[in-house]
């Protein structure tokens, strides 16, 4: 057995005596997800649209990871649909900048890993970094947007009560919690992932200016600020979205 399958057998393990059922669920929904970025990965080296597949495959991801892993209907319903909305919207955002930042392909630091390589693929890189951007982002929506909509179902619930006004302000500030939770994983997630090039650059006494203008430095930066940008969307649509379903679930009209 590999350490790969080993330590999957482990996590599924572990999952299951968390979680009972729902560790079970969770774990599958980690395996869902892997296929369909598989299947987008043999999509896109076919000569597909990289950014129709990647629209596609996380429209799947959104909806496994946000059904499988919750049952209540009105906060997953919400939590769907504004994570839909924010993935438009990233992706509006990230086609323009992505193309003037140029940072596409990879970088010098890569070259010695891949000079054995034929590059001539027949990919369009570009495209390909959109994709790659967009897909990383999901994961930090979908999560952020069940927590404020989980939330704010169970205060309602809780306290039948509650203003509208209150429950708005209610969802920023578990927003507020969720964002520096959110922020500080995905830096230190950058950080660590690339810590042995960071080394590696400071050993070689590069300066600032080399880290603002290295195509893999920048790359990173702008995943990780892609990301944040894309929870406080998350939240703040969230929010308006559920408190608006909240109060028309109390008028006895459909969302």
């Amino acid at each position: 057995m590999s350490t790969i399958s080993l330590l999957t057998l482990i996590l599924m393990i572990l999952m299951i005596l968390v979680g009972g059922k729902s560790g079970f669920t969770s774990f599958l929904s980690v395996v869902f997800n892997f296929l369909i970025l598989f299947a987008a990965v043999i999509l896109i080296t076919g000569g597909i649209s990289a950014i129709g597949v990647t629209f596609f495959a996380g429209v799947c991801i959104l909806a496994i990871t946000i059904f499988m892993g919750n049952k209540n209907e009105t906060s997953t319903n919400t939590a769907f649909v504004a994570t839909l909305i924010v993935m438009v919207i990233m992706l509006l955002l990230i086609v323009p900048l992505d193309y003037f930042a140029q940072i596409k392909g990879f970088s010098n630091e890569q070259s010695e890993e891949i000079e054995a390589f034929n590059l001539l693929v027949g990919a369009n890189f570009e495209t390909i970094l959109i994709s790659t951007t967009v897909l990383s982002t999901l994961g930090a929506i979908a999560e952020a947007a069940v927590a404020i909509s989980s939330g704010l179902e169970e205060l309602s619930e809780q306290n039948p009560g509650i203003t509208i006004a209150e429950i708005f302000k209610s969802g920023r500030t578990i927003g507020f919690q969720i964002m520096g939770m959110t922020f500080n994983t995905l830096f230190f997630g950058m950080f660590g992932g690339d810590l042995a090039l960071f080394i590696l650059l400071y050993k070689l006494n590069a300066n600032f200016g080399y880290y603002l203008n290295s195509k893999i430095f920048v790359g990173e930066c702008m995943a990780v600020l892609y990301s944040a940008v894309a929870v406080i969307l998350v939240i703040w649509i969230t929010t308006y979205l559920m408190g608006r379903k909240i109060n028309q679930k109390r008028k006895g009209t459909d969302f």
